[in-house]
């Protein structure tokens, strides 16, 4: 299985940013696409998850101003990220759990300018 995220950039407080990552190769039907963030100097942390039941779950920090989102048909999940706070500013990762193994993608960096 691979991972490939895209979507990051450089944007200004306020603004908003689509993150996409496409997974392709043999993925179990029951699985857990996630996204997570590390910050320079900090540990890597979970952002949001949805099942492939399509349940979601957000961590507090992003909580009405994220959507995370999945299309099954493409294999393709989403993060949309409104309202971006400087404190946003990490190098994003998907990852994608099934029932036997955790696959990662490589980061995208997102950028929000004060």
């Amino acid at each position: 299985v691979q991972l490939q995220a895209s979507g990051g950039g450089l944007v200004q407080a306020g603004g908003s940013l689509r993150l996409s990552c496409a997974a392709s190769g043999m993925i179990g039907s029951v699985n857990v696409m996630s996204w997570y963030r590390q910050a320079p100097g900090k540990q890597r942390e979970w952002v949001a998850h949805v099942t492939s039941g399509v349940g979601r779950s957000y961590a507090d920090s992003v909580k009405g101003r994220f959507t995370i989102s999945r299309d099954s048909a493409k294999n393709t999940m989403y993060l949309q990220m409104n309202s971006l706070k400087p404190e946003d500013t990490a190098v994003y990762y998907c990852r994608l759990s099934d029932t036997s193994l955790i696959y990662w993608g490589q980061g995208t960096q997102v950028t929000v300018s004060s």
